[in-house]
């Protein structure tokens, strides 16, 4: 069969929405269907898997325990990849009554014409009755990732996404076994090239939407954790840099014979040392370098001459207006905004 599009179902602890949806799917002419349950209790949610295994033909795949979603979801994807030698790409859906098969059958007719793409089927949260922590965790998530990560998505969280086969592949490496898996997947469009599109999709919340197993803060955490190491990175580094220029200004600052002045060897010096530290942290921590550490070092290298160079002119052009002020108070909010410049460049040309 040409076009395969399996459908990916991850379940812990489903109820009738599970089925209410196989239903929906089957009468839309839609599979293959591939559930993944993740470690449900057999006597409780038992009756529910072998429904849908008899009852809709569903294959599915069983966690002794619970794995989280990102793992079920790499488990599905492996499946379809051995078992599907034509596949096109797979549709995952979740298993709590949000996704609908009029809209997973848009989002499939989407990948279909755009094969290399990652289709993301999109609510709209500034419609009415939808739940304040899906609102406040979608938006904040979704301009968070287009800011520090160059990723523009307007719903980070959705569960409906088509995802070709060769970006499957990828996939099955990437880091993350719980929510978070889903976020990096976004993030390695970046990485891969893949491009994102957007389909509108139904906006829909069952009871408050309590059947979910996202947890807004444990899982967040996770998320941002990510985002966290670039920061910690930096901060770090920017210490090292201001301890190294007050120390260098306090003991050039009335030198003779200097080649430069004062104030741009001092960030000349202190730049150096904070230089090497970020690299060293950044291209191991941060950025997991995988590719060539001396190219990146030499664009590393480039980078931090020319945001040194902006840093040392402005602060010393700076400072000609407010020189009763210490040099380091006009320091800090010159680099403040050079280290937004830094992340930019680094993120889109350094290490991508």
């Amino acid at each position: 069969m040409l076009n395969k599009v399996p459908i990916i179902i991850p379940a812990y602890e489903p109820d009738e929405k599970l089925i209410n949806l196989l239903d929906d799917l089957q009468n839309a002419e839609l599979s293959p269907v591939i559930i993944v349950d993740d470690g449900s209790d057999e006597n409780t949610f038992g009756d529910i898997f072998r429904a849908a295994r008899e009852n809709y033909g569903a294959v599915v795949l069983r966690h002794a325990v619970n794995m989280g979603k990102g793992r079920a979801l790499k488990n599905a994807f492996n499946y379809c990849l051995v078992e599907y030698p034509e596949l096109v790409g797979v549709i995952t859906a979740d298993s709590d009554g949000q996704h609908t098969a009029t809209d997973i059958k848009r989002v499939k007719a989407d990948l279909l014409e755009y094969p290399d793409s990652l289709i993301m089927g999109c609510r709209n949260f500034d419609e009415s009755g939808i739940p304040a922590r899906s609102v406040f965790g979608n938006k904040t998530t979704s301009r968070v990732m287009g800011s520090l990560a160059g990723v523009s998505v307007t719903d980070t969280q959705t569960g409906l996404r088509a995802i070709p086969a060769e970006f499957m592949k990828y996939l099955l490496n990437e880091k993350g076994e719980r929510f978070e898996f889903e976020t990096n997947m976004l993030l390695a469009t970046k990485t891969q090239g893949i491009s994102i599109r957007e389909v509108d999709i139904q906006t829909i919340y069952i009871e408050e939407n309590k059947s979910s197993h996202f947890h807004p803060i444990k899982d967040s955490i996770r998320i941002y954790a990510m985002f966290g190491k670039f920061i910690i990175s930096s901060l770090s580094s920017s210490l090292v840099d201001m301890l190294m220029f007050a120390l260098f200004c306090r003991i050039f600052k009335y030198a003779q014979g200097l080649p430069v002045g004062y104030i741009m060897l001092s960030t000349i010096l202190a730049r150096v040392i904070s230089a090497a530290y970020n690299f060293t942290i950044n291209y191991k921590v941060v950025f997991n370098g995988s590719g060539s550490r001396l190219f990146s070092a030499v664009k590393y290298a480039v980078l931090a001459v020319i945001i040194m160079l902006l840093s040392g002119y402005g602060v010393t052009y700076i400072h000609g207006y407010f020189s009763s002020s210490p040099e380091l108070f006009v320091k800090i909010p010159v680099d403040c905004v050079l280290f937004l410049l830094s992340f930019w460049i680094q993120r889109e040309f350094v290490y991508k």
